[in-house]
């Protein structure tokens, strides 16, 4: 991956006092925040420097040695969503609490300790449950564990390029006239009629779907179009600039949205990196199992993903939700 990330070159007009100061002010007015103006001159350097030091972090973490790049990249994480963060509530953080990373994983791994298996518990506050229910409006995730392995199915872009990863997790979507195609064989995948898929789907995002049926094929139209940032198994593959359809539906991560997919997996690493040095080294040094290549995968496809997401959230979907 290049020093610079070329995701943060569509965050350079938010490099701007002027710029920045309108923005948030738009994004005050828009909460119906009292004094929006007022907040917003007090939060434009704020807000740039978040967006300022998450970028440092991602271009050290390119060049950085493996072995810290988990620990750069989720400091650099973390600052975006602060920043994110600063749009909804002019006066983040209010409170020590939010400065927890919200995350708990196994402190001390067992023997035979593989990645793939090891699982991050949920807690009541800090920054991911903040960015669940801020961002996403998504409450309730309190003491909920997810998998690795089960996280890493749900990012589509690691299907494009791990052997670990099965490619059968996701479905592209091709775009048609007037929505998009999927073939005809989703409904044995999904066990269901184009009518119950159409339901299940509609459900699991909140959006209105219709799904028609044509000679070897499924026509899907939404309304609304389709976003980068949903809560929905319809996620956006970046290395292939497409959105794809999850099809692992009894996956407890079936509809998160992937942003905070990443945070789950990027904490954990970071976690690692810093306190399991002897199975961290010998990972990166003897490579003995399907750990290895997934992890290296993600850290490549995150650093280049997480800002492309942030981006869209804050400029193109702040307001959609």
């Amino acid at each position: 991956m290049p020093e610079n990330n070329d995701n943060f070159d569509k965050y350079t007009p938010l490099f701007s006092a002027s710029s920045s100061q309108l923005f948030l002010q738009k994004c005050y007015t828009h909460e119906k925040i009292a004094d929006a103006e007022i907040k917003s001159y007090e939060n434009c350097y704020p807000f740039i420097y978040h967006l300022e030091h998450a970028q440092t972090y991602y271009n050290q973490a390119a060049i950085a040695p493996l072995s810290i790049q988990p620990i750069l990249s989720f400091y650099g994480f973390a600052q975006l969503l602060k920043a994110c963060l600063l749009t909804i509530d002019p006066n983040y953080p209010e409170s020590t609490s939010l400065l927890a990373h919200g995350v708990t994983t196994r402190k001390r791994k067992k023997q035979q300790y593989e990645f793939l298996k090891d699982e991050v518990k949920t807690q009541k506050h800090g920054l991911f449950t903040c960015i669940a229910e801020k961002l996403f409006h998504i409450k309730h995730l309190e003491g909920e564990k997810y998998s690795m392995g089960t996280l890493l199915k749900e990012i589509p872009d690691m299907q494009s390029h791990s052997w670990t990863i099965s490619r059968k997790n996701f479905v592209t979507l091709l775009p048609s006239s007037n929505g998009f195609q999927l073939p005809l064989a989703i409904l044995d995948s999904y066990q269901m009629s184009g009518s119950r898929l159409e339901e299940f789907l509609s459900s699991k995002t909140k959006q209105i779907y219709r799904i028609t049926e044509a000679p070897g094929t499924l026509h899907l139209k939404t309304d609304d179009g389709l976003i980068h940032n949903a809560s929905s198994p319809i996620k956006y593959n970046l290395a292939e600039g497409h959105f794809m359809l999850s099809l692992n539906k009894d996956s407890s991560a079936f509809s998160l949205p992937e942003l905070l997919i990443h945070y789950l997996i990027s904490y954990n690493l970071s976690i690692i990196a810093r306190y399991e040095t002897e199975w961290w080294a010998e990972l990166m040094k003897t490579m003995p199992n399907d750990d290895y290549p997934c992890i290296v995968q993600f850290l490549k496809i995150s650093q280049a993903k997480v800002p492309f997401l942030i981006f869209e959230w804050i400029k193109s979907e702040r307001f959609n939700f």
